[in-house]
């Protein structure tokens, strides 16, 4: 997971938890406001009432569970980010690693995962880091999850006509480099490298470079296995 550059000094994170069971919800918002440089704003649920919460609210970050009546975290997440205001990051948070609906998650575009199991520390950290504008990457738990799929994004690559430095920027991404760390790996200049993730992201009709990682597993451009 990349690290986020938050400080003390900085503005809280705003966050929305949506999760259907209330002693869960219940916990996080009291763990979770007692992390520094988070407020939490509200609860929610489940996936209808996080979609009216949050643009009531106006979250930085909704923690969205993924299995919840009326309408799931997967559907609440493509409701958000299709919204035409400011949308919210959405983080994943999720009972096992390697669940479908997790994956799918990514691919709606949410900006990564935490397991509820994690240290309050960990799941904060990832509010932070996607509030950041961040990718929450664990490749091996990624790797393990896209494995176990059929590829449904194999035709995205070939159409997207993606450069060879883009297609190996794109490998960079899918091992959980940072953009310094890929600038670094190439040795090119920072801005090369953001440049060429803003291509793969536009080529790819990807929300964020967790989704454009997924559709690069998925496609076969990367393979479980793949450490750079």
């Amino acid at each position: 997971m990349t690290g986020s550059d938050a400080s003390p000094s900085s503005a809280p994170v705003t966050l929305l938890i949506a999760d259907d069971d209330e002693v869960t919800r219940s916990g996080l918002r009291t763990l979770l406001a007692a992390q520094p440089g988070i407020t939490v704003l509200g609860e929610a649920a489940d996936g209808v009432e996080a979609v009216e919460q949050a643009r009531r609210l106006c979250p930085d970050v909704v923690l969205m569970d993924v299995r919840m009546p009326r309408r799931g975290g997967i559907e609440a997440t493509r409701h958000l980010l299709a919204e035409p205001a400011e949308r919210p990051k959405v983080v994943v948070i999720t009972t096992f690693e390697n669940d479908d609906y997790v994956t799918a998650a990514l691919s709606a575009g949410a900006s990564g995962f935490v397991l509820k199991r994690r240290p309050v520390r960990e799941i904060a950290e990832a509010v932070r880091v996607a509030a950041a504008g961040e990718a929450i990457l664990f490749p091996a738990a990624l790797r393990r999850m896209v494995a176990a799929r059929p590829l449904g994004s194999a035709e995205a690559l070939p159409k997207a006509a993606l450069t060879e430095r883009e297609e190996e920027v794109l490998r960079l991404m899918a091992t959980g480099l940072s953009n310094p760390e890929i600038a670094q790996s190439l040795m090119v200049s920072l801005e090369t490298v953001k440049t060429h993730v803003g291509n793969v992201l536009t080529k790819l009709g990807a929300q964020n470079r967790t989704h454009a990682v997924v559709i690069a597993y998925e496609s076969g451009l990367v393979v479980p296995g793949f450490t750079g």
